[in-house]
């Protein structure tokens, strides 16, 4: 017993290599049996009760609380990582399909901007006149709502009623 288990660390001895340990431990027994012919079968060989001496005891403890925080930490950072990168993964396609959608919508606008262009041109090259003060009234009727207060004065007139106040500081000159 004392051969197999000095070839073991700690760990085996007290936790996960207990089966393998007392496998081996009912080989060596056999193979001893057997050399000696004392006719004996060894069946089974059972560990009961395997705890460390008691002078390392405190510090096997150590070992052991370290390695369940280790375990712990392991576990919490999975979690995370379990719930952050989906997250990000499913806020990444979002982002690409947003950006997808918005490159969809900028080539149909260009396409309809340039569609619109070209019957217009079609249109100026029936009746140039007739399109260029259409598309000058057009214009007029976009820029105009957003000047504010205006007025349109034939360049011919001349007394303008005083009560326009279109001098600097509201005097009327």
């Amino acid at each position: 017993m004392r051969e197999i288990v000095g070839d073991r660390t700690v760990n085996e001895v007290l936790t996960v290599g207990r089966t393998e340990l007392a496998l081996a431990v009912e080989e060596k027994l056999q193979g001893l049996c057997e050399q000696y012919e004392t006719g004996l079968r060894v069946e089974q060989v059972i560990l009961q009760d395997v705890a460390p001496p008691d002078p390392v005891k405190p510090s096997f403890n150590a070992v052991n609380q370290a390695q369940q925080e280790r375990e712990k930490l392991i576990n919490e950072a999975r979690g995370e990582y379990n719930r952050d990168v989906p997250r990000a993964r499913g806020e990444a396609e979002q982002q690409i399909s947003q950006a997808e959608g918005y490159a969809i919508d900028r080539i149909n606008r260009a396409k309809g901007e340039a569609s619109r262009f070209n019957q217009l041109y079609a249109e100026y090259r029936r009746a140039p006149e007739v399109t260029r003060r259409r598309i000058y009234i057009e214009t007029l009727n976009q820029v105009l709502p957003k000047v504010g207060r205006k007025l349109i004065l034939n360049k011919d007139t001349q007394n303008i009623v005083p009560l326009l106040q279109l001098g600097k500081g509201g005097t009327g000159q």
